[in-house]
């Protein structure tokens, strides 16, 4: 029993390393693996440099701080208030039309847009940044 004792008190005393932010971070800006360094401290639920790189603050991240899944986000392609290109297809025929969107998404998401000429708000997929597919 005593063994076990010296066990818990070696490993309290030597914490792991943890990645942490190395700066501030603002909600909206993408991560890379240059934003880390790593300090001794607790490792649960921490994302690793590589898992949270390219990937979306979803608010204000502090120095110092690890990264949890909740901190981040898959990249935002269209942003709420923004113009996008609207496109509707069928078979090789493509129809296009510009918007604003009314929410913001990923790619593969559903945002709301609004059409400009008509100001009919639709549901569309997001293909990539600025750009939504009408279904």
């Amino acid at each position: 029993m005593s063994a076990l004792l010296l066990l818990l008190a070696a490993a309290a005393a030597d914490p792991a390393e943890v990645p942490v932010l190395a700066r501030r971070v603002e909600r909206g800006e993408l991560l890379s693996t240059t934003d880390f360094e790593t300090r001794p401290g607790n490792q649960a639920g921490a994302l690793t440099p590589a898992q949270a790189s390219g990937r979306e603050a979803a608010r204000v991240l502090m120095a110092g701080n690890p990264v949890r899944a909740g901190d981040v986000v898959p990249p935002r392609l269209v942003r709420r208030g923004e113009p996008v290109t609207i496109a509707w297809r069928q078979g090789g025929l493509v129809i296009t039309a510009a918007g604003r969107a009314l929410s913001a998404g990923g790619k593969g998401e559903l945002v709301r847009v609004v059409a400009t000429a008509t100001n009919r708000t639709l549901d569309g997929v997001v293909e990539g940044s600025g750009a939504v597919r009408i279904q």
